[in-house]
C-alpha cells in the first residue's frame, strides 16, 4: 500500500529532529537485558567511537571493526577483539573500559558511556550477531523485513486508551510505574496542534469556533482543517530542506544566489499535495527511474 506522505514524512522527520547522537539513540532502542540487534543497537555505535581508525579508510593495528572476521581475529596482537559468548575475554570490552591511557579506547575524545559499554558487553555475551551471522541464519536487515501488526500490550487503565497507539503509550507508562497526565484543556490542545502542524498559533476566531463545537470528533476536524492549510507544507518542508541542506545562497567565499526556489516550492507543495512517499523520493534522488525521463 503507498504510504501518504503526511504518515511516512512525518514519522521520518520525527526521528531526524532527535538532538541524541546515534549511540545514546542505540542506547535507548534497546536495555541490555533484551536481545541486542547489531544494526540498531551495536553498529551506531562502533561507527561513532571506532571506525575513524579502525575502518576501510585507515585500520590501525591492521583491525576493521565493520568485519566480523577483523573482529575475531584481532589486530597485530593477535588477541581477538570479541570472543562470542565470551565477554571478559573480549579485548575490545578490555579497552573500551581500561583506564591505562596506553590501553584504553578511544584513546582521545568522549569515552563510552556506562549504558553503550553495557550494550557491548549484552551483545557479545548473547554471541556477538553480525550481519553476515544473521544471513546464515535466515535473517534480513530490517529495512527489507516487512512491518508486521503486533498486538496491543496488555494494560490496566483501558479506559484511559481512545486508539491503538495509546497501548503502547500506557504500557511504558505503566511500567515505569506512571500515570499519564490529565489532558489539556481545548484552546492548549488547539495550540498544541496549530504549532505543530502549521508553525503558526491559531488564530482568535479559530480557537472561539473550537471552544463552540461541542462534536464528538471536534479536534479531528481542527486536525484536518490544518493538514489543509498551506502553511502545513510551508512548516514540515523546512526540516526536509534542512537535511537536504537547502539555501537560496552559495554560502561560502561570495556567497552568490543562486536560483534554489523552484525545488523548495514543489517540496511544500508535493507535503500539501500529500504526494505518495515513494514517488516524492523517486522524484528528488532517482529521476531515471521515472517514465520520459529527460
Amino acid at each position: 500500500m503507498r504510504k501518504p506522505i503526511q504518515i511516512v514524512l512525518f514519522a521520518f522527520l520525527l526521528g531526524s529532529g532527535n538532538c541524541l547522537t546515534s549511540a545514546q539513540q542505540s542506547g535507548a532502542a534497546a536495555s541490555p537485558g533484551k536481545n541486542v540487534d547489531f544494526a540498531r543497537d551495536v553498529q551506531p555505535l562502533l561507527t561513532e567511537h571506532c571506525l575513524e581508525c579502525h575502518g576501510p579508510k585507515k585500520a590501525k593495528s591492521t583491525l576493521r571493526v565493520d568485519r566480523r572476521s577483523s573482529l575475531l581475529k584481532g589486530g597485530d596482537s593477535s588477541k581477538p577483539a570479541i570472543v562470542p559468548g565470551k565477554v571478559e575475554q573480549s579485548a575490545l570490552l578490555q579497552k573500551v573500559t581500561s583506564r591505562d591511557p596506553d590501553e584504553m579506547m578511544p584513546p582521545k575524545g568522549e569515552r563510552l558511556a556506562a549504558k553503550e559499554v553495557a550494550l557491548l558487553r549484552a551483545w557479545i555475551s548473547q554471541g556477538a550477531l553480525m550481519p553476515d551471522d544473521l544471513a546464515d541464519a535466515g535473517q534480513k536487515h530490517w529495512a527489507y523485513i516487512a512491518p508486521v501488526r503486533h498486538p496491543f500490550p496488555k494494560v490496566q487503565h483501558r479506559s484511559w486508551v481512545r486508539n491503538g497507539i495509546d497501548y503502547f503509550v500506557l504500557a511504558r507508562l505503566e511500567n515505569e510505574g506512571l500515570m499519564p497526565a490529565p489532558e489539556a484543556n481545548k484552546a492548549v490542545l488547539l495550540r498544541r496542534a496549530s504549532l505543530d502542524l502549521t508553525g503558526l498559533p491559531p488564530a482568535l476566531e479559530e480557537v472561539e469556533a473550537f471552544l463552540k463545537d461541542k462534536s464528538s470528533d471536534a479536534y479531528e476536524k481542527a486536525v484536518d482543517r490544518l493538514l489543509r492549510s498551506p502553511h502545513y507544507g510551508e512548516r514540515w518542508a523546512r526540516p526536509w530542506l534542512d537535511l537536504a541542506r537547502y539555501a537560496d545562497t552559495q554560502g561560502y567565499e561570495k556567497d552568490n544566489r543562486r536560483t534554489m526556489w523552484p525545488y523548495r516550492d514543489w517540496v511544500i507543495n508535493a507535503l500539501n499535495d500529500n504526494m505518495p512517499f515513494d514517488e516524492f523520493t523517486i522524484e528528488q534522488l532517482a529521476g531515471d527511474l521515472l517514465p520520459d525521463r529527460t
